[in-house]
């Protein structure tokens, strides 16, 4: 029988328990590859519960840096036997079975193409340590030692996360550590050499940083003038309300009265939380809120007043599944449409769309930016695969010589000089108004904010022609926003190509891979990848350039495609659905398949009309 072998060129999948402890040891296991200088990106597959339920955690390692998911499984660690079936399953042939063989099992439980590694780590816990947490917690750790002797792994490396982690802890540093060796000297006198090898690189992953997007969101938030922050929990969102209470506790900390300089607060609900934000927003402040669909669908009145009011907002949706309920710890995009024209009435929304957590970071910052520019609600469209998992990326970078961009806000000289100020009122052309802060002035620039119509001067007016001036200002602002908006990424094929892509957001790591796999294949596209909404001229010349176009995206109803057809106008035949929305996030595989069908389905039957849809996922 075949096996699988490569060097630093794997993916390695855990199945095991929620809450046995396994995913600090399986953190540990990757960042061990890391510090080898061999990129490595994780993914953690976990329930909405605390204990018990299945668990998984998925480990993408490439010499090449390809950080998406791949597609297939060369080694399983099956640690729960109520996921085996399917965990067996999902190996690729001539690959790798790890599991804990205490107790025997038939020979039906293992498919024949794969390569059986046992190895009984419960009896050697049970022999070893008396208390039932510890034979648990350690167990984990065997298997990081085996798996460590069995890949050819420095276990000086992983001797010295341990240092690190336990700094301080000696005797759980020693206790670790001797587990570790207890896992590697059993592989050693045990167990058979496997074909997946982790050599040290060169690389050293580049110098690139591990970071989740939630916490580069924060940080992007505070480097980004951010004061205010009101939020409810919400998975998978919370934790960029938690680490933004981390940052601003070491970095808005006045040094010489030791008071804070920013506003944490915990509302009671999504409701309540927006509407703080608003007011802060209001009032001269950079506010954000942080939340998840479900948090969004509640927001949506008080979007649609601040899009009115023209109050800048920024809003950071990591999106999950949906809808209601949905899956609240698997990933999806399936928040665009919902987001594009959040509230009831003509509303459009400005959305941004990071790939990773550098981007979340640029783009936290950039969403404030604009909020204030353009006097009006901006969305950090994030999603669970970005925001919560740990990933390679582009260290932060800042100029400290920048200045925010608060926008067009009057000053009291300028109302004293006798400056015509009208809140409402398109003075530039480009759809935007002036505005004051409270305060500004003892008698001059106030108005009265309302959610209902106005004339230019904020005075109240049911006349159907200030009504007609102010939502075409608002169109206007609107188109204003596609030049300042990031704009898209345009990778080009190697030669000429009547077939392009697009593709956004979380997306983007298993398309970079996916691209170079048709490529090989022979098959030649343009990609573009988006990076907000409203849509840059240049999406409109890439669709108009190319015979077809896929659009790639995570959810079921195509809501990035269905975007453009609406806002450009784009021929619905001419743009291919390529779908997934399974929860977990797409692959490299899937894409590649997906788009080969297609191709090859033309070549073999070319006067037949394209069908519309590529590859659409098993709901």
């Amino acid at each position: 029988m075949k096996r699988i072998e490569s060097v630093n060129d794997f993916v390695i999948k855990f199945a095991n328990v929620n809450g046995s402890g396994s995913a600090s040891a399986n953190e540990l296991f990757a960042k061990a590859i890391l510090r080898m200088g061999v990129p490595v990106s994780p993914r953690n597959i976990f329930p909405s519960n605390i204990q018990g339920l299945p668990t998984w955690y998925e480990a993408r390692v490439s010499e090449k840096g390809y950080l998406g998911r791949r597609g297939g499984i060369d080694m399983m660690v099956a640690m729960n036997p109520q996921t085996w079936d399917a965990d067996v399953a999902e190996v690729d042939p001539g690959g790798y079975l790890f599991y804990d063989s205490t107790r025997p099992l038939p020979a039906s439980s293992f498919r024949k193409d794969l390569h059986v590694i046992g190895m009984p780590l419960t009896a050697i816990c049970n022999a070893t340590y008396e208390d039932a947490r510890q034979r648990q917690l350690f167990k984990n750790i065997l298997y990081v030692g085996a798996l460590s002797m069995l890949l050819n792994m420095d276990a000086k490396v992983i001797e010295t996360l341990f240092s690190e982690q336990y700094r301080g802890k000696e005797r759980l540093l020693e206790s670790n550590v001797r587990a570790l060796h207890a896992g590697r000297e059993f592989a050693r006198d045990h167990l058979d050499p496997i074909g997946l090898q982790v050599r040290a690189s060169s690389r050293q992953a580049d110098e690139r940083i591990f970071v989740d997007g939630n916490s580069a969101a924060a940080l992007g938030c505070v480097y980004g003038g951010a004061t205010v922050a009101a939020w409810y929990p919400i998975t998978p969102s919370s934790s960029v309300a938690e680490a933004f209470q981390k940052y601003c506790s070491k970095l808005r900390v006045d040094p010489s009265t030791g008071m804070n300089r920013f506003a944490i607060v915990q509302a009671e609900d999504e409701i309540a939380s927006i509407g703080m934000v608003v007011g802060a927003g209001w009032n001269g402040a950079r506010a954000f809120t942080a939340t998840s669909g479900p948090g969004v669908s509640l927001m949506t009145e008080f979007i649609g007043l601040a899009y009115f009011a023209e109050i800048p907002v920024t809003i950071i949706n990591v999106q999950r599944g949906g809808p209601s309920t949905g899956m609240p710890t698997r990933t999806q995009q399936a928040d665009i449409l919902s987001c594009a024209y959040a509230s009831h009435g003509d509303t459009k929304h400005v959305l941004l769309f990071p790939e990773d957590p550098n981007e979340c970071f640029e783009h936290a910052a950039a969403a404030l930016d604009l909020a204030d520019r353009l006097q009006t609600p901006v969305f950090l469209m994030t999603d669970l695969d970005i925001g919560m998992n740990q990933r390679l990326c582009e260290p932060f970078k800042w100029d400290d010589a920048r200045q925010y961009d608060r926008g067009k806000v009057m000053t009291a000289e300028e109302l004293e000089a006798g400056k015509d100020f009208g809140r409402y009122k398109d003075v530039d052309g480009d759809g935007i108004p002036w505005r004051t802060l409270p305060g500004t002035h003892p008698t001059k620039g106030s108005y009265f904010t309302r959610g209902t119509t106005r004339d230019p001067y904020a005075r109240y007016s049911e006349r159907g022609p200030d009504y007609v001036y102010n939502v075409q200002r608002l169109l206007k602002k609107f188109q204003t926003a596609t030049m300042l908006v990031p704009q898209p990424v345009l990778r080009k094929a190697a030669r000429a190509t009547r077939l392009g892509v697009i593709y956004f957001g979380s997306t983007s790591p298993a398309m970079d891979e996916a691209l170079d796999t048709l490529t090989e294949a022979g098959i030649h596209l343009d990609a573009l990848r988006l990076r907000a909404f409203p849509f840059p001229a240049s999406v409109a010349q890439f669709l108009a350039d190319h015979e077809e176009v896929f659009v790639v995206e995570q959810n079921r109803d195509a809501q990035m495609r269905s975007l453009l057809i609406n806002e450009l106008d784009a021929d619905p035949a001419r743009l291919l659905r390529v779908l997934h929305y399974d929860g977990t996030p797409i692959t490299a595989r899937f894409i590649a398949r997906a788009i080969t069908e297609h191709v090859h389905a033309e070549a073999s039957a070319p006067k037949r009309k394209a069908k519309d849809t590529t590859r659409e996922q098993a709901a």
